[in-house]
């Protein structure tokens, strides 16, 4: 019997750099939104159980992924066998549609599917909790996928808390089909300066967080291309925020029909780009 898994991608609403720590890691504080219902911006994750592990790669944004154990999907597996203490032999298929090093959480969705995916395919029966500390071996974006929706993620984000469902306004999502090194992003930030560690206010109940990310100014000191598609959706309206360490940028709108506008002016202006509503 094949079993299939939704990775659905994620949008960081608000992300705050309070400092550098000890062990070289930065103190963060997120609100992420798991993007549950773009079908374009999900990967799958299927499997059946086999005479041993392989993992397939296919779809739109899986070419030159490696299927090794090196990949995310298989270090999750292993920690899974770990936790069996005995081998998980599967037939796994990877469906990628989620851009890579697009700071949208693709890998790291990826791994937190593999988790459930193991879980069910061979009842092991495993309590969120081991679940939970396994995905943050493997990322500090894993264990939000775990829980889905709206998160609060602290450390290095991998320290996660539901938080009450806060609809996203509507949403454009401009991939440029650039690639960002988050490690680059991170070192830069003693180039560019740090920002002032504000951590984010307590909020009325059902009030979005502030839309805010302090690594754009590293990112952008790392990949100067980035400002073409800020500077594009803010001619067409949006109020844009980078995506993570980017190079994906999210940009709100007060209604859909603006968002759906600035879709049909930037489509036909920009081909080479990936562009989403959600």
């Amino acid at each position: 019997m094949v079993h299939a898994i939704q990775a659905p991608a994620k949008l960081n609403r608000f992300l705050a750099v309070l400092g550098r720590r000890a062990d070289g890691f930065h103190e963060l504080e997120l609100v992420t939104t798991v993007l549950e219902g773009v079908a374009d911006l999900t990967d799958t994750l299927s499997g059946e159980p086999s005479g041993e592990l392989a993992l397939a790669i296919s779809g739109p944004t899986g070419e030159g992924l490696v299927a090794d154990e090196s990949n995310l999907v298989i270090k999750a597996w292993r920690l899974l066998e770990e936790a069996a203490k005995r081998p998980l032999p599967a037939a796994l298929r990877l469906e990628k549609r989620i851009p890579h090093g697009a700071g949208l959480g693709g890998g790291s969705s990826d791994a937190a599917a593999a988790l459930r995916l193991g879980n069910r395919m061979f009842e092991l029966d495993l309590p969120d909790g081991e679940l939970l500390r396994m995905a943050a071996r493997l990322g500090s974006d894993v264990p939000l996928f775990l829980l889905g929706g709206t998160v609060l993620g602290i450390g290095r984000g991998e320290r996660v808390f539901p938080l009450r469902p806060v609809a996203l306004e509507p949403i454009l999502l401009v991939h440029p089909g650039l690639h960002v090194s988050t490690p680059s992003v991170y070192r830069a930030l003693q180039d560019v300066g740090y920002p002032f560690p504000e951590a984010l206010a307590s909020q009325p109940a059902g009030t979005p967080p502030p839309w805010r990310n302090d690594l754009t100014g590293a990112a952008l000191w790392v990949c100067p291309p980035l400002a073409e598609v800020r500077d594009a959706l803010r001619d067409t309206g949006g109020e844009p925020l980078l995506c993570g360490s980017g190079s994906c940028w999210a940009a709100r709108y007060t209604t859909a029909a603006d968002r759906d506008a600035a879709a049909l002016i930037l489509r036909p202006s920009h081909p080479a780009w990936g562009i989403w509503q959600a």
